[in-house]
């Protein structure tokens, strides 16, 4: 019997010959200096209003203008929440004298790893992950890998195996790519600046009783360990549905359909309490680091990363049962 790390490595070659996850680095060369600029020109334009660089009268202006929009009859009810929740986490970063957005590499990091992990990170996801099977099959190659010794698990694995690998390298070099790119402009330093967390949101109340203080370069960790267990858990549902369709054009489309529908419904369906349970709605993992509020109340870190959990577990059994039992071979 052949042993997984062959196929592993097989695996591997097929994924980089296909030049997608090439594809996958460009784009982010290309678009985090877009991100960059803009973020430069916010600064610029920050300082020219307040004609100074001191943070705290721009983290005031904030509040202030949150504080007044919340006296607007206009403004939606799911507004005012999160404007409520942003005044008083904001008062405690000028209390405690902590910059929440001090302009440095490292926290253009942070940010730009925030902004991206319920939408353009499972993206990247899918140019590796939608065609595992699904390829394979419109290829004709997978009539060629079942005709050798080796179990339809192994072989199954062996893609998942690989998989992890290239997801685990996708967020590794957005983190370098966003650090090296932006510190150009911003500087490299920031590492062992003051971060706040452990803020927990309670309807439109902020508890400040477990906040505490870490160092940046660990948040960051937190932050990047999050945001690859968010990215499992799409590309683990992208196999399931690479196993499921024969193709890969389709297998792409259910996908983007599904995490695009999650996004929109993270943003209206905060009265659907049903809609927690979607793994498409749990996917901004990292901003309850920073105590954000939620899609919808009563969500917490620990429900998230369960419900995101059992949708990889459910997808992984389903490709497994599917892909050993299957007639791919007609």
């Amino acid at each position: 019997m052949i042993s997984i790390y062959p196929l592993v490595k097989n695996e591997v070659l097929k994924i980089i010959k296909k030049k997608r996850f090439l594809v996958v680095i460009l784009v982010l060369a290309a678009l985090i200096p877009i991100f960059t600029y803009a973020q430069m020109k916010v600064a610029q334009n920050l300082q020219e209003q307040f004609g100074s660089t001191d943070w705290r009268l721009e983290t005031q202006q904030r509040i202030t203008d949150y504080t007044n929009r919340l006296g607007s009859a206009r403004v939606p009810e799911e507004w005012k929440k999160y404007m409520t929740v942003q005044v008083q986490q904001l008062q405690y970063y000028l209390d405690k004298d902590i910059n929440p957005q001090s302009p440095n590499g490292v926290t253009f990091t942070r940010g730009f790893l925030s902004e991206t992990v319920s939408l353009f990170l499972p993206l990247l996801v899918l140019a590796v992950a939608s065609d595992l099977i699904s390829g394979e099959r419109s290829g004709g190659t997978i009539k060629m890998l079942l005709t050798r010794p080796v179990r339809r698990w192994k072989i199954l694995a062996s893609k998942l195996i690989a998989l992890t690998m290239f997801v685990s390298l996708i967020i590794i070099i957005t983190i370098l790519l966003a650090y090296l790119i932006s510190g150009s402009v911003f500087g490299y330093d920031g590492w062992d600046m003051p971060v706040l967390t452990g803020f927990q949101v309670e309807g439109t109340d902020v508890n400040t009783a477990y906040v505490h203080s870490i160092d940046q370069w660990l948040f960051l960790i937190m932050q990047g360990g999050l945001a690859w267990f968010s990215a499992m858990a799409v590309a683990c549902l992208a196999l399931m549905v690479s196993v499921l369709v024969r193709s890969t054009a389709a297998s792409i489309v259910i996908m983007m359909a599904t995490i695009i529908a999650g996004l929109i419904l993270a943003n209206i369906a905060s009265s659907w309490e049903s809609a927690k349970y979607l793994f498409m709605v749990n996917l901004d993992l990292p901003d309850y680091l920073s105590g954000q509020l939620p899609p919808i109340e009563g969500m917490t870190l620990p429900f998230s990363m369960t419900v995101l959990a059992i949708w990889a577990l459910g997808s992984l059994i389903v490709s497994f049962t599917v892909f050993t039992k299957q007639d791919i071979l007609n």
